[in-house]
């Protein structure tokens, strides 16, 4: 078979021209790819922030409702000063473990030398006074100790008493010798209230269950002296 010079001849396809438009081909698929899971990425990050705000909101919300976040709550005041709080310099309150009792300068004491046995503290009322050097150790816990003596009003002393068993980290026992009729003590802290509906009962549990002023945090309220030691 002859050709006519006049005319051009088909080409044959050059390879190298075919493998430029394959690569040109992928590069643009893979550009594509990579942009589609860049926004698929995006919005996987915007759902999870949104619903992290959402659960942020919600917890807050149920903080409001348990100030400090511990037991039962009966009111929104828990932050800022306590009026008639009295403070003690937590370095200067002993820590170490004796056998024999302790004269402590305050009633009830806030923190010092005291026993290795604590008393359970785990939202328990004790009908009988404690022993001040197992009750310092609850404190030396985290332990917030309600207190009282003749003058409180028995209504007053059950409302505190249901109170406190709602809530890990109290105890409370009647204490003869004490000034106020109720008192409230945690490690280096204390205050005198009025009633049971005192706001300050409210503030104090908030500021001093578990607070920042304990020694020893996560140092159990369980496993200690669950009755008066004879």
């Amino acid at each position: 078979m002859s050709f006519d010079p006049r005319y051009p001849q088909p080409q044959a396809p050059d390879p190298r021209a075919r493998a430029t438009r394959n690569r040109a081909i992928a590069i643009g698929l893979s550009a594509a790819v990579v942009a589609g899971l860049v926004a698929f990425g995006s919005y996987l990050l915007l759902e999870n922030s949104e619903a992290n705000e959402k659960s942020t909101d919600a917890s807050a919300a149920q903080d409001g409702k348990h100030p400090g976040g511990h037991g039962d709550s009966h009111g929104d005041a828990s932050g800022g000063a306590i009026e008639g709080l009295k403070s003690w310099d937590a370095a200067k309150l002993g820590r170490n473990h004796v056998a024999g009792s302790v004269d402590y300068p305050m009633k009830p004491p806030v923190g010092g030398d005291h026993n290795q046995s604590w008393m359970n503290c785990d939202g328990d009322v004790y009908e009988k006074a404690l022993p001040d050097v197992n009750a310092v150790h609850s404190l030396e816990h985290g332990a917030v100790w309600v207190t009282y003596n003749g003058k409180a009003a028995e209504a007053d002393v059950a409302e505190l008493a249901a109170r406190v068993e709602k809530t890990p980290f109290t105890l409370m026992s009647p204490y003869a010798g004490q000034e106020g009729a109720i008192m409230l003590s945690a490690w280096g802290k204390q205050v005198a209230v009025d009633s049971a509906d005192d706001k300050r009962v409210d503030q104090f549990f908030a500021q001093y269950v578990q607070g920042a002023q304990t020694p020893e945090p996560g140092a159990p309220c369980t496993g200690g002296l669950a009755t008066v030691p004879q």
